[in-house]
């Protein structure tokens, strides 16, 4: 770089004391007085100060004039000047004579500071680790404790060869602009981890393990093979820890190193173990020493029995479990086991203790960080109150509260702070708020409904008081809906939450011919909903809330509706009826407009950790609604959901839901094949419920089977090119299994969770509908009509044809409806999905394979949705 020049090294630079000066008379310098005597200050003055003034340069010092000096204090006052890092060289002439010159150059001021090479790290992230800034004086020792802490960030980043070069550009009035040059090398990761010592597992089963991974090449998505000396000791631990849960008590890391290849990029990392034997349970006892909590009450919380491998792991959750449950009875217990190993019986004897703590008080909440969010709304989620007796059951149930509003930072703890006296704690939340508003416009394209357009306003803390304000509007080829809600959790600051959502939904039903979507009905929906939740207990819920709806099914007159009038025009006249041979008899009983009201309640258990995105808990809601208060529908829907989720360490989170509903209906019978259950009230099941099967694609269905010109079922027809309508059931049941798959910072970082699931379920129950089979019949002419050939429904006799007809010689046009999906049995499936929070909308995909199925199950392989929420 032009004008840059590399700083010297530090440290003062002490220079000889003495410089000889000739004499007046020229007197050689050889001649002058040895320096070793005492010689007597006569002036003291300086040069090259150029923003300090000569008299604070010479407060620096410890020389004055009329004093004496000698060599020592010379360079004593050399080391001074330099030690207050404002000169870059200083040195002393005069000393011969005693007229003693400090001459100076002071270190230039810093203009500015710029950093070159940086693409791994951005500025933003260097620059508060650099403590020099414009307009500070440049000192070298500073520029080199710079340099340490931006190559240490790299080190954080398993960056090991990054160098940085600091360097100046020399500009007018002693003002330098100091670049850092960064080269940042290669990412160090681990090449290779040997383990010596262990007989009982493979080196296989301990890395899988470890946090740290061996480097591979299809860990492209992964941070895990970063080298980390940090994760050496997390490491260390997590073997550990894995022995203790199979039984070796005696397990030990004896060493741990990390070498640096030749080539410097890379690390190989060998532990060096002791493995010890194998323990069992022994005698597994419960104690306590709090008179209200008997020992014997609270032994089922004991899952180890004598004679178990011991299981470290196990006995840290019993000790949570205990501390748990009496947490929630109100004591605050001391629980810790107490171990006694047998080496020769190789048994461990394990006792429970319940000790009971000091009770400490909680003398103050503090509540920082929260810029936007009302004090309030957080307080109210604590479980505890100024001045309770301090209960970490509590704290921690208070943080799965406040983390679940949404709108703080995802890792949030309570800290606990000692309080004014011995027996006070504070309990501090220090919140980081995130963004609770969005405006979402996207357009899209799915295989469900085509080209979509959505746009949605929701604010999920509305003018910091927690209420939930939203608006949506979505358009796509098939579905149209607006809606608009507002929810208020707290009114009038009572635990009391209320709601109302008032919506307008347009939706189209279809199925496939000849791979066409074919819109068969039409169901428009428009009305509100007024919704109440109070807590009955710290983990219960009961949810009110009152509906009233009004449907309009209607089918398109000019396909599904008969010619009355025989003028050629379908759906014209006033008399004209829908006609079953169109349209189905299932369809033609579902047309008209009807009024729901109904009234519902929900209970709701959960002890989720986290209400949006949790790693574990569980959440059991049973529903009922009951519609009939006023309207034309009657009925009773029951439906119970379950969820329980589990966290496996290192990311990973397995979750497993069942769910299930059944509709009872105390309508009149609507005649014989016709379930009392309307067509737009049933459970309809498939993607993306149940993934591995297309929209509606489980459950009772009517297809239409052609017949050949020769008058026999075509049997083997691509079901893309008949009409095959799902009808729903009155019962359901759908069960999930589901691994979510962690990924590496960089996969984190792009909104990318992989998993892996498992799906079953099925509908049924539901009347057997009347089905038709038809054939084509010859009628004669009659008056001014000439001979016509039409699609009849079967009779039964003169070969199926009405009296007065013939059978036509080809059947081509006549068809049979056929009945099939009726059945309780499960359909499985199994596959991976992936979510990734795109840049232009939510993406999710699934590749699902159905393993179980019935006779008429629609199945697909690939589905993937883009640009709406899922």
């Amino acid at each position: 770089m032009a004008g840059a020049q590399t700083p010297a090294p530090a440290g003062p630079r002490v220079p000889p004391t003495v410089q000889p000066t000739p004499g007046a008379a020229g007197t050689p310098a050889a001649a002058a007085p040895s320096l070793a005597q005492t010689r007597i200050i006569r002036s003291l003055s300086v040069t090259g100060a150029q923003r300090l003034e000569p008299e604070t340069v010479r407060s620096y010092v410890k020389l004055r004039v009329g004093e004496t000096y000698t060599t020592e204090q010379l360079d004593q006052a050399i080391k001074d000047l330099y030690a207050t890092q404002l000169f870059a060289d200083a040195t002393i002439v005069g000393a011969e004579t005693g007229n003693i010159v400090l001459q100076v150059r002071e270190n230039p001021v810093i203009n500015r500071i710029v950093f070159e090479g940086n693409k791994r790290l951005k500025e933003d992230k260097i620059r508060p680790e650099v403590k020099l800034a414009p307009r500070q004086i440049f000192t070298r020792e500073a520029a080199r404790a710079d340099v340490a802490r931006i190559i240490e960030l790299y080190r954080r980043q398993g960056r090991f060869a990054a160098t940085v070069e600091p360097k100046m550009v020399q500009l007018d009035q002693n003002r330098v602009d100091v670049v850092f040059e960064i080269t940042e090398g290669a990412k160090s990761k681990v090449r290779q981890i040997n383990i010596i010592g262990n007989e009982k597992f493979s080196d296989g089963q301990l890395r899988g393990e470890m946090a740290t991974k061996q480097s591979r090449f299809y860990r492209f998505f992964s941070s895990g093979d970063s080298y980390d000396p940090d994760k050496l000791s997390y490491d260390q631990q997590k073997m550990r820890q894995f022995y203790l849960t199979n039984g070796y008590a005696d397990f030990r890391v004896v060493s741990a190193v990390a070498e640096l290849t030749p080539d410097k990029r890379d690390f190989i990392v060998t532990y060096v173990v002791e493995e010890g034997d194998r323990y069992k349970f022994g005698d597994v006892n419960l104690e306590s020493d709090i008179r209200d909590v008997k020992a014997e009450t609270f032994r089922y919380l004991l899952p180890m029995k004598k004679g178990d491998w011991y299981n470290a792991k196990q006995i840290e959750d019993t000790v949570d479990s205990i501390t748990e449950t009496t947490g929630l009875l109100g004591f605050t217990p001391d629980v810790r086991p107490d171990f006694r190993a047998d080496k020769e019986a190789l048994t461990m004897d394990v006792t429970f203790k319940i000790n009971d703590a000091p009770r400490v008080y909680v003398e103050r909440i503090d509540v920082n960080g929260n810029t936007l969010t009302q004090d309030k709304v957080v307080r109210r989620e604590f479980r505890l109150a100024e001045g309770d007796a301090f209960n970490s059951f509590r704290v921690k149930r208070s943080r799965d509260r406040i983390q679940s509003l949404g709108f703080f930072q995802d890792k949030f703890e309570i800290e606990r702070k000692q309080g004014s006296a011995p027996d006070r704690v504070v309990l501090e939340a220090n919140v980081q708020e995130k963004s609770t508003g969005e405006l979402q416009l996207s357009a899209g394209y799915s295989s469900l409904e085509k080209f979509i357009v959505d746009l949605s306003i929701t604010q999920r803390n509305f003018r910091g008081k927690g209420q939930v304000l939203r608006a949506s509007g979505s358009y796509s080829t098939y579905s149209k809906s607006v809606e608009l809600g507002f929810t208020e959790p707290y009114l009038f600051d009572q635990n009391i939450a209320v709601g109302v959502d008032i919506f307008r939904r347009d939706y189209n039903s279809f199925n496939y011919v000849n791979n066409d979507r074919n819109t068969t009905y039409r169901q428009t929906t428009t009305g509100f909903q007024v919704r109440a939740g109070v807590p009955l207990t710290e983990f219960v819920q009961l949810a009110l809330r009152y509906g009233l709806s009004q449907d309009n099914v209607t089918l398109d007159r000019s396909s599904f509706y008969t010619d009355i009038d025989n003028n050629g025009v379908r759906g014209d006249a006033a008399g004209d009826t829908c006609d079953p041979l169109q349209a189905g008899r299932y369809l033609c009983d579902a047309i008209g407009r009807r009024i729901t009201s109904s009234v519902g309640y929900s209970l709701v258990y959960s002890t989720l950790n986290n209400s949006i995105r949790p790693t574990g808990g569980q959440r059991v809601v049973f529903s009922q609604d009951f519609a009939g208060l006023g309207g034309s529908v009657r009925y009773i829907k029951t439906k119970i959901d379950a969820d329980k989720y589990w966290g496996l360490g290192s990311g990973f989170v397995f979750s497993v839901g069942i769910e299930g509903g059944y509709i009872f209906s105390y309508d009149k019978s609507r005649g014989e094949g016709v379930d009392k259950v309307r067509l737009v009230d049933r459970w309809f099941l498939g993607q993306p419920q149940l993934r591995g099967f297309d929209i509606r694609g489980v459950g009772p269905r009517i297809q239409r089977i052609p017949y050949n010109a020769d008058g026999t079922l075509n049997t083997g027809v691509d079901r893309s090119q008949i009409q095959d309508d799902a009808i729903g059931g009155r019962a359901y049941y759908l069960g999930r299994a589901e691994l979510e798959i962690p990924l590496g910072a960089g996969a984190r970082d792009l909104g990318l969770r992989p998993s892996l699931f498992m799906d079953a379920g099925a509908v049924f129950s539901l009347t057997r509908p009347v089905t038709l089979d038809t054939r084509v019949c010859d009628f004669p002419a009659s008056g001014t009509s000439s001979a016509t050939s039409r699609v009849v429904q079967k009779a039964d006799d003169n070969n199926g044809c009405p009296s007065g007809s013939t059978l036509a010689a080809d059947q081509s046009g006549a068809f049979q409806e056929v009945y099939s999906g009726n059945s309780p049995k499960p359909r499985l499936s199994v596959g991976v999905g992936v979510n990734w929070n795109s840049p232009f909308g939510p993406f999710r995909i699934d590749v699902a394979k159905a393993l179980l199925k019935e006779p008429g199950d629609d199945t697909k392989l690939f589905t993937f949705n883009v640009g709406t929420q899922f």
